[in-house]
């Protein structure tokens, strides 16, 4: 794909029966300012929330369950489609959720891959990582374990 046709923006679109409590969550809880959206009127709802910059995960199931191993979370149920955010503090992030009444299903472990990891129990039964990377991309890159695929053995 071109530079001129590749992606400028991913969005996640996270359906969920009740609006009111992703909104809350995501907005108000994480902090991701709220841009102006097009929606009619009564139970036609929608909210466009700013996340920094994203990157799509293509996981194989293996490498889910050692996540959940390693993070010390049960499996999601459902559909495998997980919600990642990386922030400043894992530890702060997890207090506000517990504050806002969500349930911490893992709490801050660090993880072989030198990320602080913590999850949630999100809006519309997702659960939701909090990660912060607690060393450099270059530095990461350069310890064992950590290549492109098409330059692992497989």
């Amino acid at each position: 794909m071109s530079e001129s046709t590749a992606p400028r923006q991913l969005r996640l679109i996270v359906e969920s029966p009740d609006f009111d409590e992703a909104v809350t969550f995501f907005r108000d809880v994480l902090g991701m300012p709220e841009q102006p959206a097009f929606a009619t009127t009564g139970d036609d709802r929608v909210s466009i929330l700013h996340a920094g910059s994203a990157t799509i995960e293509i996981a194989s199931v293996q490498h889910v369950r050692n996540i959940d191993e390693v993070e010390g979370a049960p499996p999601a149920s459902g559909p495998t489609l997980r919600l990642a955010l990386e922030v400043d503090d894992t530890t702060r992030a997890v207090e506000s959720a517990r504050d806002s009444g969500l349930e911490i299903i893992a709490p801050p472990v660090e993880t072989p891959f030198r990320s602080l990891n913590a999850r949630v129990a999100g809006p519309a039964g997702w659960q939701v990582t909090f990660f912060q990377e607690l060393e450099t991309l270059e530095r990461r890159s350069q310890r064992e374990g950590f290549h492109t695929d098409d330059t692992r053995a497989h």
